[in-house]
């Protein structure tokens, strides 16, 4: 099941792992994105911790990550290819992938209803 943040950010999750990036409306927000720092395997963190940085030609911005855990690995593919979060944001675009240390801090986020309605709204 896929859960958002209203920090714009997605995470599917399977089983005790996630799979985390930006929305399709972060990215149109942010424009041409040009480079993408991912946090290293291993790194431990906490819900609302900074986990990422992007960087686009408008502004850079932080990625949080949504649910505590750690870190499995970073999309290496975006070192060579940051615009894979332009073009495919909700799939090949992703950030990382951790696994969940709360599975019960799901409950806080948003599901693709609740999350179109608050985009909607800004």
């Amino acid at each position: 099941m896929r859960y958002f943040t209203e920090d714009h950010e997605w995470i599917d999750v399977d089983g005790a792992i996630g799979t985390v990036g930006i929305t399709d409306y972060a990215q149109g927000q942010l424009g041409d994105i040009v480079f993408v720092d991912v946090p290293a395997e291993g790194r431990q963190l906490a819900k609302g911790d900074e986990a990422a940085v992007v960087e686009s030609v408008k502004a850079a911005s932080d990625v949080y990550t949504p649910v505590s855990g750690t870190v499995l690995e970073g999309n290496a593919a975006l070192a060579d290819q940051p615009d894979l979060v332009n073009s495919d944001a909700d799939g090949e675009g992703w950030f990382f992938r951790i696994t969940l240390s709360d599975e019960s801090e799901l409950e806080e986020l948003m599901d693709e209803g609740a999350y179109e309605a608050f985009v909607a709204k800004l």
